[in-house]
């Protein structure tokens, strides 16, 4: 691995570059500040329950753009129409054959 070489003009001798011996001797910021690696950490977006699957689905151009054209949302309310035409299982008096 190639070395930097360092921007003199960018040394300060209040802040000057860490050596290999700097960098040995260095800790996790949790084990030094807890309370701020703690902080430190995001949320982000919670985990679903119900997470949904990707898929690839081949729609007709007049379809997609109807869906479009209604603005943001248009997969959720495509799915919406999925759901409502959604084969119904079959009954248990019905397995009889």
């Amino acid at each position: 691995m190639a070395k930097i070489k360092p921007n003199p003009s960018l040394i300060s001798k209040d802040n000057p570059e860490w050596t290999d011996e700097d960098f040995a001797r260095a800790k996790p910021l949790a084990e030094v500040l807890p309370e701020l690696a703690e902080a430190a950490k995001r949320p982000g977006r919670p985990k679903s329950e119900n997470p949904k699957v990707p898929v690839s689905l081949r729609l007709e151009p007049d379809v997609l753009a109807a869906y479009q054209k209604l603005g943001k949302g248009w997969q959720v309310r495509i799915n919406e129409v999925l759901r409502a035409g959604m084969p119904k299982p079959p009954s248990p008096e019905r397995k009889r054959a």
